[in-house]
C-alpha cells in the first residue's frame, strides 16, 4: 500500500476518534449538574429570635384628673426630671378651700359642745352624789323615827316631819339619776356630732388634696398634654378622664417587642438579647428577657385574643419585655427598637449552610444506586422549609463523592444566622452542595456534577 493511502487512512481514523470522543463528552455533559459547594465546618452557632417594638420606661403612671376644675398653674414641662412629693400642677381650689375652712370651724364648735356636755355630765353626777347623800341621811332619820315613835319619845309632827323629809330625799335622788342620764345622752350626741364633723372635714380636705397634683416617685415628664388655664375632668363610667401628664421612672428602662407565635416558645427569661435603637444608629445595647406575654396579640389590630369572641386565622404575635442594662441617660420613651434574643447556643458544632438542606424521598434515594439520570428530567422537590412534608420526605444534604452527588440524611440542631447544626450524618470537612437553588430543586440522588464555586449571574440568581 502506498505511503499516502496509509497517511490518509490514519488522518481519517484519527478524525472518526476524535468525532466520538467529542460526542461522547457532549453526551455526558448533558447529564453533570453544574453546582456550588460548601464544606462542613465547625463554628459557634447561635439561635437568635428577633423582634421590632419601642423604647419603654419599666414603670411610668398617667398623671389623671381626680377633680374637675381648671388648671390655675403648671409647676413643670416635658422633660423636667422630678422628685418624689414634688408638686406638679395645681387646680382651681377656692370652693374646696372655703369648706374645709367651714367644716374645720363646724368641728371646733362640735368639740367645744362636747367639752360642755362632758361638764355638764360631770356635775349631774356630782348631784347625783350629793342627792344620794341626802337621801341616805333621811332614811336613817326616817327609820330612827319610827322606833322613837314607837316608844313615845318623839311627837307625832316631828315624826312626820323625819318621813317628808326622806320622801324628799328619795325625789330629789331619783332627779339626779334623770339628770346624769340626760347628761350622758347630751355627751354622746356632742361626741357624735365630732365625729360626724371629722368625717365632713376630712371629706373636704381630701377634696382639696385633689386638686393639687405631686409627683410619685422620681422621674422624668415624658408626656404633657394640658396647658395652664385647661379645664380638666375627672372619669366616669365608660369615659376616661383627662391626663395632666406622663411621669417615667427611667432608673429602669425596657424594650418591649413583638415575638411572632413561630418563636416565642424558643424564648425564655434571662436570655441575653442585643438591642439597636434607630435613632441611635452603630450601637448595640445589651439586656436580659424580664417578661413574656401569656396572651397572643393580634398583628393587624394589636388586640389580645382573649378579648375576642371569635377565632380567626391572622398572624400573632407575643409581648415579650427586655430590660436594658447600658442604656442611656438621655433615652426616650416611644424610640423604635429591635432586640436580638439568643434562645439557644452551641460552641465549636459541625455546621453547614442552611441553603444546603433539602428533602428526597425514600424512592428517590433508593435510586442513587442505578445510572444517575438528567438533571433536567427530575420532578421538582419540596423545599425544607415547606409548610407541610409528606411521611416519606427525608431531610438531607447532597454531598460531592466521585464527583456524584449522594444524598446523605441529616438530623439538625440550634440554627444559626446562615448555619446550621448537623448533629448526625456528616463529618468535617465533607463538601456538600450549597446552590443553586433551582439546581437543589430538581437534583437526583447520584446525579453526576460539576463543581463551580464562582460568583453566580444575576439571571442565576433570580432563578
Amino acid at each position: 500500500m502506498k505511503t499516502w493511502k496509509k497517511v490518509g487512512i490514519g488522518a481519517g481514523a484519527a478524525v472518526l476518534l476524535a468525532i466520538i470522543v467529542g460526542f461522547t463528552v457532549h453526551q455526558s455533559a448533558k447529564n453533570v449538574a453544574t453546582v456550588q459547594t460548601g464544606k462542613v465546618v465547625r463554628e459557634d452557632l447561635a439561635t437568635v429570635v428577633s423582634a421590632s417594638g419601642e423604647i419603654k420606661p419599666k414603670n411610668y403612671v398617667n398623671v389623671g384628673a381626680n377633680a374637675f376644675g381648671k388648671i390655675t398653674h403648671l409647676y413643670v414641662k416635658e422633660g423636667d426630671r422630678v422628685k418624689r412629693g414634688q408638686l406638679l400642677a395645681q387646680l382651681e381650689n377656692v370652693q374646696s378651700t372655703a369648706d374645709v375652712n367651714a367644716n374645720e370651724a363646724s368641728l371646733q364648735a362640735a368639740q367645744t359642745d362636747a367639752l360642755a356636755a362632758d361638764a355638764a355630765m360631770k356635775t349631774s353626777q356630782a348631784d347625783f352624789q350629793r342627792a344620794q347623800a341626802d337621801f341616805d341621811r333621811n332614811k336613817l332619820d326616817w327609820e330612827r323615827a319610827q322606833n322613837l315613835y314607837k316608844d313615845g319619845l318623839i311627837s307625832k309632827s316631828d315624826f312626820d316631819s323625819r318621813k317628808d323629809a326622806w320622801a324628799t330625799a328619795e325625789a330629789g335622788l331619783v332627779q339626779a339619776q334623770a339628770r346624769v342620764a340626760q347628761a350622758k345622752a347630751q355627751k354622746e350626741s356632742a361626741d357624735k356630732h365630732v365625729t360626724q364633723a371629722q368625717a365632713n372635714l376630712t371629706r373636704v380636705t381630701d377634696v382639696l388634696h385633689k386638686t393639687s397634683y405631686n409627683a410619685p416617685y422620681d422621674g422624668v415628664v415624658t408626656n404633657l398634654p394640658v396647658r395652664e388655664g385647661e379645664t380638666v375632668v375627672m372619669g366616669i363610667q365608660n369615659a376616661p378622664g383627662s391626663t395632666l401628664m406622663t411621669i417615667a421612672d427611667m432608673s429602669i428602662i425596657t424594650a418591649e417587642v413583638m415575638v411572632d407565635e413561630t418563636d416565642i416558645v424558643n424564648v425564655r427569661l434571662g436570655q441575653p438579647a442585643d438591642v439597636t435603637i434607630d435613632a441611635i444608629p452603630n450601637k448595640v445595647f445589651h439586656g436580659t428577657v424580664a417578661e413574656i406575654g401569656d396572651n397572643a396579640i393580634v398583628r393587624s389590630s394589636g388586640v389580645s385574643t382573649s378579648q375576642q369572641t371569635t377565632a380567626n386565622e391572622e398572624a400573632k404575635d407575643f409581648k415579650v419585655v427586655v430590660n436594658l442594662k447600658d442604656a442611656p441617660q438621655d433615652l426616650r420613651p416611644g424610640l423604635s427598637t429591635t432586640a436580638k434574643i439568643t434562645t439557644a447556643t452551641r460552641s465549636s458544632a459541625l455546621a453547614v449552610p442552611i441553603q444546603a438542606l433539602t428533602l428526597r424521598t425514600k424512592e428517590q434515594m433508593d435510586a442513587q444506586n442505578n445510572q444517575p439520570g438528567s438533571v433536567h428530567a427530575a420532578a421538582p422537590t419540596k423545599e425544607v422549609a415547606s409548610k407541610g412534608k409528606k411521611d416519606d420526605e427525608i431531610q438531607g444534604v447532597f454531598v460531592i463523592r466521585s464527583k456524584r452527588a449522594m444524598f446523605v440524611p441529616v438530623t439538625t440542631g440550634v440554627t444559626g444566622t446562615s448555619d446550621i447544626e448537623v448533629t448526625e450524618g456528616l463529618k468535617e470537612g465533607d463538601e456538600v452542595i450549597t446552590g443553586s437553588y433551582k439546581i437543589l430543586r430538581t437534583l437526583r440522588p447520584g446525579s453526576g456534577v460539576k463543581i463551580d464555586n464562582s460568583v453566580p449571574k444575576k439571571e442565576d440568581e433570580a432563578s
